[in-house]
């Protein structure tokens, strides 16, 4: 297998803000050509098109809950890209939902779509991304943006947990299995990290709180997670394969 540790096509999911930018800048400034997904944000999306350094990326829309939509996202990024070397399952919904307060109608209407987008797509996506790499037989890299909340879980986003915890089993079968064609799968499983999206809560009452979760005493960021995803996407990381990797600054600790 040759798979280079720049010069990469990648496609990242979710990638309009957040840790899906964080994800696509640093794999874009390693030298990498990106594929810029994003499901409704198509302003925020183009402004992560337009900070990553280098040339060669693009951006596709596309609606990953249904296996058609999936499909269609992941043909058009690797015919614009001429190929794929990386994916990034960082695509997800985390809405709330706790039970004693949500009505059963909204629970699973709330399940279905926490299962379409966070479980299903990975999977879908990861389907069509490896078969394009062992079709390329150069190996390949997939890796999955988990969560802390699969180990310690989530009373108020219980969908989300469960999903997460399903998203870590999947990567860890698929490493099994894709092994002979050397493509490498992992899982990330960040704590609590700031983006714009929770900025709100870090400056508010329950800040300090979140932030005494970790004896750091601080949040971690979205650049602590990117970077540890583009180690595991890296040509020395292939004997990381099948790990869920715990990126919570000692918050929660398993044996």
């Amino acid at each position: 297998m040759n798979l280079p540790a720049a010069h990469r096509r990648v496609l990242i999911s979710g990638a309009s803000r957040g840790l899906g930018r964080a994800l696509a800048q640093a794999f874009a400034t390693n030298g990498d050509r990106v594929a810029v997904h994003y499901g409704s944000r198509e302003e925020e999306a183009r402004a992560t098109l337009a900070s990553l350094a280098g040339e060669g990326h693009v951006l596709v829309g596309g609606d990953l809950s249904e296996p058609a939509g999936a499909a269609d996202v992941a043909r058009r990024a690797t015919e614009a890209l001429g190929g794929l070397d990386v994916l990034v399952n960082n695509a997800a919904v985390n809405l709330p939902h706790p039970l004693a307060d949500t009505s059963y109608e909204d629970w699973a209407a709330l399940w279905h779509q926490h299962v379409s987008v966070n479980l299903l797509a990975t999977a879908n996506l990861s389907h069509l991304a490896a078969r394009r790499m062992i079709d390329q037989g150069t190996g390949g890299r997939i890796v999955n943006i988990g969560s802390r909340g699969a180990f310690r879980g989530e009373p108020d986003h219980p969908a989300y947990g469960a999903t997460k915890a399903a998203v870590h089993a999947l990567g860890q079968s698929l490493a099994v299995s894709l092994a002979p064609y050397g493509i490498a799968v992992a899982s990330v499983a960040p704590g609590f990290f700031g983006t714009e999206r929770v900025a709100h809560r870090l400056s508010g009452d329950e800040g300090a709180a979140i932030r005494a979760q970790s004896p750091f005493g601080r949040a971690g960021t979205a650049d602590e997670i990117a970077a540890a995803v583009l180690w595991l996407a890296s040509p020395v990381a292939e004997w990381a394969s099948g790990t869920v990797l715990d990126l919570n600054g000692a918050s929660h600790l398993r044996t």
